[in-house]
């Protein structure tokens, strides 16, 4: 959850830094999980991309990319290390307006690992982790290890979608502008607040507008798929291999839209609900975080007197509440000299939920917060959901965040909006409820006109895409993969179930999971429809 209400959206909540760092170990049960049978044919490696009718010039379906040793990741990319020698990087045009195709360029940046086992290459596996606005660019050398197994069979390929990082990236605020924005309560008490709350909205907007507005009305999800289709002919791929995460999934799925007939083996992991409006997807994320909160406290509340929330699970939502509006009046000081405000306190509690293995440090950052007053850890966490480093530094993830969102969805919220969804969102969590719910005010004030209502995603005619649920993901609830199933149409998606907890399951380190998946992208393998992994 970032920590500004303003870029709360219904398919945002995604950090790069949380995404695919899950390490839950599980079982596995198979549910009449019977292979179904390998997909009707192996993507191509070799083979030329088929002729392009995107209307796009040869000057870019026909572009030859640069690859390069990768620099270290910029500010606006988020923290990382400089990549080793097996990671290459590039630069890909692509048109701003895709209604102008023959108009001004953008430069999309693009990193791959080439694959290094000895059978046939299979093509290039794209990746989009999700946000959005996450880097892909950043984020892939430091998960790659999780996917060493699909390397032996594919170019690992990842990118800054527009808008994003080092790709036409989206700047609205200074880094000191933004650390004075964190000190604005996101879910105002009365007017006086809610009037400086939407104050300090329209400066971030104004903000947007006057350092990216040529490119805020162009760094939609459509424009971003049919980027992934210049970079399929580019790359020499007949067919689209996907792998995409979180928001990924949404991405994938307009894809899917676009090209069906394009698709290779694509697989959604977390998946968004594409059925639902930002206020429907807000309140389902109220709910989705308050169950992953509330498995947290029945887990703490197992292991004993070190909880500082206490023995009673269903009294511990109430103490945190209880904990946050004390906040709401007096900010915990931290050694860095920032304070940790309500806002912030949601922020690293969230960004802990996104995974399991993360509980441990959930646990001491409440004690320290709760117990001995101070701040440090979950300003820390918070830091992580806010793309904030360790030198007062911000990646663009927020701002893109915004910019991505605002341009797609249609809808936007006035402040009575809210003030009539409160009582709902605050019964679906007292911790997050009102959080979400004044995050529908994001896109109030936008520059540009958001697009479609849900994205489309209705895929006829494309091959098996894998749609992977994990029961417990406070990000994207379970419900979102079947909706997904059920508007990608008849044959096309095959759900895949995880019942376990954090964000998104192939990461999970759960090996039922992980089997299934590489049996599908490395052989082509489809498992049958409703195959649970434990």
């Amino acid at each position: 959850m970032p920590s500004s209400s303003r870029t709360i959206r219904t398919r945002a909540l995604v950090s790069m830094t949380a995404v695919v760092t899950l390490l839950a170990v599980a079982g596995c049960d198979d549910d009449g999980g019977n292979e179904q049978g390998k997909a009707s044919s192996e993507p191509s490696a070799s083979a030329p991309a088929a002729p392009s009718d995107s209307g796009l010039p040869g000057s870019l379906t026909g572009q030859k990319l640069n690859w390069s040793s990768c620099p270290a990741p910029t500010a606006m990319q988020g923290t990382g290390e400089k990549p080793g020698s097996e990671w290459e990087c590039a630069t890909l045009k692509a048109p701003l307006d895709y209604a102008k195709p023959r108009g001004e360029t953008i430069d999309l940046a693009m990193i791959r690992a080439k694959a290094t086992g000895s059978g046939k290459r299979i093509g290039s596996l794209v990746f989009n982790f999700g946000g959005p606005g996450g880097s892909g660019v950043s984020s892939l050398p430091g998960f790659a290890s999780a996917y060493d197994t699909l390397r032996s069979r594919y170019d690992l390929v990842s990118f800054d979608p527009r808008g994003v990082g080092e790709s036409a990236g989206v700047r609205c605020q200074s880094d000191a502008e933004i650390d004075a924005s964190d000190a604005v309560d996101s879910t105002p008490d009365d007017d006086a607040e809610v009037k400086t709350a939407m104050a300090d909205s329209k400066a971030f907007i104004k903000g947007c507008e006057k350092r990216s507005g040529k490119v805020l009305g162009h760094v939609d999800t459509v424009s971003a798929a049919r980027d992934m289709d210049l970079m399929r002919q580019v790359l020499g791929d007949d067919k689209l291999s996907y792998f995409g995460i979180s928001y990924g999934t949404e991405l994938g799925g307009v894809y899917a839209h676009l090209y069906p007939k394009r698709v290779g083996r694509a697989v959604l992991d977390a998946v968004v609900d594409p059925t639902e409006d930002p206020e429907q997807g807000s309140y389902g994320q109220a709910k989705g975080f308050q169950l992953a909160l509330d498995n947290y406290l029945k887990d703490c509340a197992k292991k004993g007197l070190a909880c500082p929330t206490g023995g009673d699970p269903a009294a511990g939502a109430g103490r945190i509440a209880a904990f946050l509006k004390k906040l709401d009046k007096k900010p915990l000081s931290t050694e860095s000299g920032r304070k940790l405000t309500q806002d912030g306190a949601l922020g690293g509690i969230a960004a802990a939920l996104y995974d399991k293995e993360s509980w441990k440090y959930l646990t001491l950052g409440l004690q320290e917060a709760m117990q001995l007053e101070e701040g440090n850890m979950l300003l820390a966490m918070a830091d992580s959901m806010s793309g904030r480093d360790e030198n007062g530094h911000y990646s663009n993830i927020n701002a893109a965040n915004a910019a991505i969102n605002c341009v797609d969805d249609r809808q936007r919220y006035t402040v009575t909006d809210v003030k009539a969804q409160l009582p709902r969102f605050r019964k679906a969590s007292p911790v997050f409820g009102e959080y979400l719910a004044w995050g529908m005010l994001g896109c109030t004030g936008w520059p540009v006109d958001g697009t479609t209502d849900t994205p489309d995603v209705s895929a006829e005619g494309s091959a098996p895409i894998l749609v992977v649920g994990n029961t417990g993901d406070p990000a994207t609830p379970y419900e979102g993969a079947r909706k997904m199933v059920q508007e990608l149409g008849k044959g096309v998606g095959v759900e895949v179930t995880y019942k376990g907890q954090g964000h998104g399951a192939y990461n999970s380190g759960n090996a039922c999971m992980t089997k299934t998946v590489n049996a599908y992208l490395l052989d082509g393998k489809v498992p049958a429809g409703g195959k649970t992994c434990r």
